[in-house]
């Protein structure tokens, strides 16, 4: 790991003074959760830390109409029955939707619609083409009318450091073509996207732990660590740094959003290792550590929020949900993974010791 990453788990770690802190309703506003068994394994986690999670369509088959969504969220919903978590589902946005479908989804309470470009991350086989095609610009005309959100996967197909970077355009593009359309640059992993923000009234963008934490260093300096790996990929020391700038400041236009993403070791472990992180079990207690680490505990609750709270516009989602989650200054060590199926899901920083601990209800 990085040098700031060892004295981060080093001299912070045993100098801590104990400090406690409240959390009200935290959201996470991008999150991967999977089907099936694996559903089973990392639900708890979520709903566990996260008053609401903006859930990520990309299944095998996608959530590509609302009848889906609906399945989907009512899953959820059993599965964390007691927990008082909230779903907030996407629809995966293709060539094939239309006015009806979208009326419908939106009449249902799907506010967000997710794009992917064909085959820029897992999950993306059944994604756009052509983002600004003819098709795609009438389906988000149709979507700005009933109040969407667009949330975006925004890489291009060029040379893997510089995707975001070239996929700006297209982002500015559509921000000035739909100027009422709420586009969300989801997990931001190069500086140069930040810029955008100021540009554009209707961008706004989601952050992830992983990538105001770690360098491009981090996953290929010394050994490679595919549990590291992800997409858009974590990038330089530069872009990090002003990431975490960003974040620490609770930039009013970002909301954190873990990108949490598991993978089974027998496939990660692979010479075809998926890009994703699962971040889930870790991710509040760990921003609370990082916040508290740089001073600025004071901006968590924005950062994890308030910001998406009033970007989203979560007020009837939301409706009388208050969760509060308590911290307190206690260092724990973090599992190296957990069981699912007959293999297991690495845990982000797994055997690392964390500063903040969630205190039990």
């Amino acid at each position: 790991m990085s040098a700031f990453f060892e004295r981060f788990f080093g001299d912070f770690l045993q100098s801590r003074e104990y400090q406690e802190i409240t959390l009200s309703n935290p959201l996470d506003m991008h999150l991967h959760l999977r089907q099936g068994a694996m559903l089973e394994s990392v639900l708890p986690f979520s709903a566990r830390d996260f008053a609401l999670g903006v859930v990520m369509p990309n299944l095998n088959p996608p959530i590509m109409t609302t009848a889906l969504a609906l399945q989907y969220r009512d899953e959820i919903v059993r599965l964390s029955k007691g927990l008082d978590f909230v779903p907030f589902m996407t629809l995966y946005l293709h060539e094939n939707l239309d006015k009806g479908e979208l009326t419908h989804a939106y009449a249902q309470g799907i506010r967000i619609l997710k794009l992917y470009p064909r085959g820029a991350t897992t999950g993306s086989e059944n994604g756009v083409r052509e983002v600004v095609s003819e098709r795609i610009l009438e389906i988000l005309h149709v979507a700005q009318d009933l109040g969407f959100m667009l949330s975006i996967h925004g890489e291009s197909n060029g040379y893997c450091m510089d995707r975001e970077f070239e996929f700006l355009e297209v982002y500015e593009f559509l921000a000035r073509t739909f100027p009422r359309l709420k586009i969300i640059i989801e997990h931001v992993s190069d500086r140069r996207s930040l810029e955008s923000l100021e540009r554009y009234e209707n961008l706004y963008a989601t952050i992830t732990l992983h990538h105001i934490l770690l360098s491009l260093d981090d996953v290929l300096g010394n050994l490679m660590h595919p549990d590291l790996f992800c997409k858009p990929m974590i990038k330089t020391p530069k872009d990090r740094d002003s990431l975490l700038a960003c974040a620490l400041s609770a930039h009013p236009k970002v909301s954190f959003g873990s990108d949490s993403a598991p993978h089974l070791q027998s496939k990660k472990y692979s010479a075809s290792a998926p890009g994703g992180i699962f971040s889930a079990p870790i991710a509040l207690s760990m921003l609370a550590s990082v916040f508290a680490y740089h001073n600025k505990l004071e901006n968590l609750q924005a950062f994890v929020s308030d910001n998406a709270y009033k970007n989203y516009e979560l007020d009837s989602v939301l409706g009388d949900t208050h969760k509060v989650i308590k911290f307190c200054a206690q260092s724990w060590e973090i599992p190296q993974s957990i069981a699912c199926e007959n293999s297991a899901i690495s845990v982000l920083f797994g055997g690392k010791q964390c500063v903040f601990g969630r205190i039990s209800k």
